[in-house]
């Protein structure tokens, strides 16, 4: 049976979403086409009409989840003002945050991951970082131009380790205490820059 233009760029979006969240919860290998199609309510066989490979649904679905993470940022920032640095900082260095890695940051889920990938989701990787770092340079203090961008490259970079280290360990209070310190020393300005 033959599916309409609607239904077949509907089944697409769908499968772009769910693997988002797989691959986001499962890493990039951590689980197989026919069960990712499985997951979407659809069935293997649609794949190969809608993608040319595993690694062309990767790369989309890396961009899906980076840009939309990266809207929330925005919107965030926006809607928080002169608090939008500590207001993304607790939210993203939260508990709710290290525990719900499938809706969370693909960044953190994915950057280990996507180090391995092909060039295509290394690329939407690349490209999907910029955002981020984009927000991050309007809220980062800082005198110049250069200053706010390197606070802005270190203020993600700590938040995404952050979130790494708190998701790695088995010690609940350790990894709550990794997400505390961050919050607060990333929060505050390197001396001499503000």
């Amino acid at each position: 049976m033959r599916v309409s233009k609607e239904q077949a760029a509907e089944n697409r979006r769908r499968v772009v979403e769910v693997a988002s969240a797989l691959f986001r919860e499962r890493g990039f290998n951590g689980i197989g086409v026919a069960d990712l199609m499985k997951e979407a309510g659809l069935t293997h066989g649609g794949f190969y009409g809608q993608f040319a490979s595993k690694e062309d649904l990767a790369a989309e679905a890396c961009a899906y989840a980076m840009g939309r993470a990266a809207e929330h940022w925005g919107r965030t920032a926006e809607a928080k003002g002169d608090d939008a640095l500590a207001a993304l900082l607790d939210s993203y260095l939260s508990l709710r945050h290290r525990d719900h890695s499938a809706a969370g940051c693909p960044i953190a889920a994915l950057g280990v991951d996507a180090a391995r990938q092909g060039g295509m989701t290394r690329n939407a990787f690349t490209r999907g970082l910029q955002p981020f770092l984009d927000v991050l340079d309007r809220l980062v203090p800082g005198r110049s131009a250069e200053a706010r961008r390197k606070a802005a490259l270190a203020t993600l970079s700590g938040m995404i380790g952050a979130l790494i280290l708190a998701r790695a360990v088995d010690d609940p209070a350790l990894s709550e205490e990794i997400l505390e310190a961050a919050r607060t020393s990333l929060g505050k300005p390197v001396a001499g820059d503000a």
